[in-house]
């Protein structure tokens, strides 16, 4: 069994081990998995060039681990609990024995496509089982899957398929979310326009809408598992062979195609999930995330499933029917662990208290949030409204590319304090730097969030492009690997995120680059040039601001102007990067060598220009009071 900390000197004692000797902490965390062979040594890394591999020439599979491990204590237990997006369809609860044949009968069937170890595979597809069955199923194998959020747009999953030379693509006729179906095989197809290694499309029927299937590359998926087994022997994996592509928003434009592999990601997603939610057996844990980001892969789909965990999955969104849908699931199903991000707890505070009235939340015993800081009011709310002053609230710091939890509270475990990410998880090294690379010691100290040792669940490479990744987490400050983040570390030594220092934007909770959403904009013929920045948003979190220099109007005057950067950013990126606010200006400020001063148009969006620094470098100054005057927020001077 993964090893569980259940006191806070319980919590000091594995950190104090987990800095004095990292590689026999992890060995004992790793012991706890069926290994067909165990490894030679625990870690080698070299940040410097990067390179870093864990438990070199152990051989496994995570899907073992899931399923033949556990089956003899967990073969009729709940796996996956599954609500649909209409409260009146049916829900779906998959036993592990259950989960295990739907694996095998699909990863038969991939084979008999002609998927083979290292080869990739794009998934495209609502939030129902088979997604997780059609990860699973590539993991089974040793298929390298890369879920594209089905939010996304054609030509984003164009660009991921193609990155990835992924030679199959999972999807579905449509998907359900709220009042509203997302026409995910209509997008698919025009996707699949531009994409020459895609061999075959499975299709998944799930709205029932009428599509049209390509004859010799498109399967109705009950077709393709017709007939199969529901036995398939997995395939043995090296502790560092890929297990999954999953991208995100790089401040270059180009998605980064971030690279976990087996051995490490399973060991520190299934210890992270125990420990920080506090994992008990019985226990339903819900986390309200899309597998389509990193949330959904490590804490709905392996972190819980390699801990045997019953683990709810949400097809809808949390306003549909109303406001109360949470807390809906929350009652019907008695969920124990609830894991969200404060986006959603924001938009369900501006609802009212009214949504909770009447609902039975006393089965709660954690309240987790996730993919970017709480504020405090929110985090008051949740804390007394959902928690009932009794929860305590995991406050959770990590990334794409750290692959599970890295600061946060061990609920019921450590003292939590509103907005504060608290502490470091055992075996792993935080520190704060400042600007030219110098560790701050000790605590009431601002900078540069860095780790100075690796950890199993970080990210090995960005896919076709080492050298990418050491530009971007290796480069900056030496020898260590940088977040991107900017902290705080307090007078008690607890973390509070302060958010990107980079041109990254954090909205609802995901990252996107501002360089991706300008070239979007970018790409409508009156546009001759952008700027975005992000801006504070009450529910968001962080808003999109988008600054637009256009050479004329249309006929539809500004407004006309912006709806269709708007519907051309919806095309090409999807939905959630489509600007809140388009400001059309006469240009935008510029040093003499032609760099866009970004810090100037942070502050005005933000509603502060009583102190924009130095401006005599500026090819224009008069540029600034002009766009000023025509901001869309008020502006303090």
């Amino acid at each position: 069994m993964v090893p569980k900390i259940h006191s806070l000197g319980g919590y000091i004692h594995e950190c104090q081990k987990g800095i004095a000797n990292p590689e026999a902490f992890w060995n004992q965390v790793a012991e706890s998995f069926f290994w067909r062979k165990r490894w030679d040594k625990t870690v080698e890394w070299d940040f410097k060039k990067p390179e870093i591999k864990w438990f070199i020439n152990g051989k496994l599979n995570i899907t073992e681990n899931i399923f033949e491990k556990n089956l003899y204590t967990h073969a009729n237990l709940p796996a996956i609990i599954w609500e649909p997006n209409n409260p009146e369809e049916a829900n779906r609860v998959l036993t592990y024995k259950e989960l295990l044949a739907e694996v095998n009968m699909f990863a038969n069937a991939l084979k008999r496509l002609g998927v083979r170890k290292g080869d990739r595979v794009a998934l495209y597809m609502p939030m129902v089982p088979e997604l997780a069955v059609g990860m699973l199923a590539c993991a089974r194998i040793g298929a390298i899957h890369s879920v594209v959020f089905a939010g996304f747009s054609a030509q984003s999953l164009a660009d991921r398929i193609n990155d990835a030379e992924a030679t199959i693509l999972l999807t579905a006729d449509g998907g359900y979310r709220g009042s509203k179906i997302t026409p995910l095989k209509d997008i698919a197809d025009d996707a699949l326009m531009h994409c020459p290694t895609i061999k075959n499309s499975v299709v998944l029927k799930r709205t029932g809408s009428s599509i049209n299937m390509k004859e010799g590359r498109d399967i109705w998926w009950h077709d393709a598992i017709h007939g199969e087994p529901a036995h398939c022997e997995p395939e043995e994996m090296d502790s560092e062979d890929e297990l999954f592509i999953l991208y995100t928003s790089g401040s270059t434009g180009k998605p980064k195609g971030i690279v976990h592999t087996t051995g490490g990601y399973m060991t520190y997603t299934a210890y992270t999930f125990k420990n920080v939610f506090q994992y008990n057996p019985g226990d339903v844990y819900f986390c309200t995330a899309d597998i389509g980001w990193i949330t959904g892969h490590s804490y709905i789909v392996y972190g819980p499933l390699l801990n045997g965990a019953q683990t709810l999955m949400f097809e809808g969104v949390p306003s549909w029917p109303d406001a109360g849908r949470f807390w809906d699931i929350v009652a019907k199903y008695k969920v124990n662990q609830f894991y969200t991000a404060p986006t959603a707890i924001r938009a369900l505070l501006a609802k009212g208290s009214e949504f909770i009235e009447g609902k039975r939340l006393d089965s709660l015993k954690v309240l987790g949030t996730v993919g970017e800081p709480i504020n405090e009011e929110a985090w008051h709310w949740y804390h007394d409204h959902i928690g009932k002053n009794r929860c305590p609230i995991v406050d959770t710091w990590w990334q794409t590319e750290t692959g599970g939890i890295m600061i946060s509270p061990i609920a019921g475990v450590t003292p939590t304090k509103p907005s504060f990410a608290t502490m470091p998880l055992p075996g792993v090294q935080p520190v704060v730097v400042d600007n030219s690379g110098k560790e701050l010691v000790g605590n009431s100290v601002e900078g540069n969030l860095c780790i100075k040792y690796p950890w199993p669940g970080m990210l090995r490479t960005i896919w076709g492009d080492h050298e990418r990744m050491k530009d971007t987490y290796f480069s900056r400050f030496e020898n260590m690997y940088f977040t991107g983040d900017g902290v705080k570390r307090d007078e008690d030594g607890y973390y509070r995120i302060l958010g990107r220092v980079d041109d990254v934007i954090n909205v609802s909770g995901h990252r996107l680059g501002t360089a991706e959403i300008e070239n979007a904009i970018n790409e409508h013929p009156l546009v001759n040039e952008s700027a975005v920045v992000g801006y504070p948003h009450a529910i968001k979190g962080q808003g999109i601001y988008a600054f637009v220099v256009c050479g004329e109007l249309s006929t539809g005057g500004e407004d006309g102007i912006r709806n269709s950067i708007m519907k051309g950013v919806n095309k090409i990126i999807g939905p959630i990067a489509k600007p809140d606010i388009i400001q059309l200006v006469p240009s935008l400020p510029k040093t003499r060598s032609g760099k866009i001063m970004r810090r100037i148009l942070r502050k005005i969006a933000e509603g502060d220009a009583s102190n924009l620094g130095d401006i005599t470098t500026l090819l224009d100054e008069e540029v600034v009071d002009q766009i000023i005057d025509g901001a869309l927020v008020d502006v303090k001077r």
